[in-house]
């Protein structure tokens, strides 16, 4: 049935694509315009600078500054608090990406990296507070909260999961995979490898917005209906920026609005758990775990958004 299924839904979006062209052209234009102007000069120097740190063997010095405080706070070794620091910092997926590049560079294991994924691939700070609260929800008063809120709904859930991965941090990185050898700091790196570098990164990129445009199109085909309140709802898990703009043409209570919108950002939708899936899959990193603790990181986040809102 579920092999049915699967071979039935391309032929369905196929022939929906073929009679809606309009449909797909807005959805597809929408996709591009939001990978161009948003995901492209947020995302592209993140991902240029990890690979520059770890080609030039430079990441040991990010994670000497920053080792001492994530070991203590999260049980991660030194290099995988890059891992941290890029998760909350940068936005999706490039906890993922960090976290699959440091194991498959000999950085990490691979089991701190299935830890590290399942609470480090999250929603910007940038995200959180100009779409999120100043453009979708419109009231400053929400900055901070809604940011503390969305920063420790995964640290939360960590401290539940984490002993479900077995790792000691303590040990020195293993060999990389394939047999080359782990750079060191202060080793000899040349242009080709910047160039490779700049590479990854536009397919990295490229993939990311193939993603955006393909959900942001299949979006457009299904609000074509009439749909219920709660099916709208239910649509705006497929992608968090088209479904926050959803939740807000609803125009529901602030009391019901403002969760769904804190547990959405926190989940990601499914746009970006098909990016982490895009960035994860060569590592070998399961989905159905880190789709679990990213569900549990949403439940956690709206209902501290609704104490939030009743303590108020």
């Amino acid at each position: 049935m579920r092999t049915r299924f699967k071979n039935i839904l391309p032929v369905f979006l196929f022939f929906l694509m073929l009679f809606c062209p309009q449909a797909v052209f807005s959805g597809a234009s929408k996709g591009l315009m939001l990978w161009f102007e948003v995901v492209l000069p947020t995302l592209y120097p993140f991902l240029l600078l990890s690979g520059f740190l770890l080609v030039t063997g430079n990441l040991e010095f990010i994670s000497s500054l920053l080792g001492g405080i994530c070991s203590r706070l999260f049980g991660v070794s030194r290099n995988g608090s890059f891992v941290v620091l890029t998760g909350f910092l940068c936005g999706y997926p490039m906890g993922a990406k960090t976290a699959a590049d440091l194991f498959e560079s000999g950085h990490i294991s691979r089991e701190e990296g299935r830890y590290l994924l399942s609470f480090c691939n999250n929603t910007s700070p940038s995200f959180i507070l100009n779409f999120l609260v100043l453009q979708t929800i419109g009231d400053r008063t929400l900055l901070l909260p809604s940011f503390a809120i969305l920063m420790a709904a995964p640290v939360l859930v960590s401290l539940f999961t984490r002993r479900l991965y077995h790792f000691d941090a303590t040990c020195p990185p293993r060999p990389p995979r394939g047999g080359a050898k782990a750079r060191t700091r202060g080793g000899n790196w040349n242009f080709q490898e910047i160039d490779a570098c700049i590479m990854n990164s536009f397919e990295t990129l490229v993939k990311v917005g193939g993603y955006i445009m393909l959900f942001s199109v299949i979006i457009s085909l299904l609000q074509m209906a009439d749909t219920p309140t709660w099916l709208d709802c239910a649509l705006s898990l497929l992608e968090v920026t088209n479904g926050l703009a959803m939740l807000k043409a609803l125009h529901l209570p602030l009391a019901l609005s403002y969760p769904l919108m804190l547990g959405l950002a926190a989940f990601g939708g499914l746009c970006a758990a098909a990016q982490t899936q895009c960035m994860v899959q060569k590592a070998g990193f399961p989905m159905t775990p880190y789709l679990m603790q990213k569900l549990a990181a949403a439940l956690t986040a709206s209902l501290l958004g609704i104490l939030y809102l009743l303590a108020c």
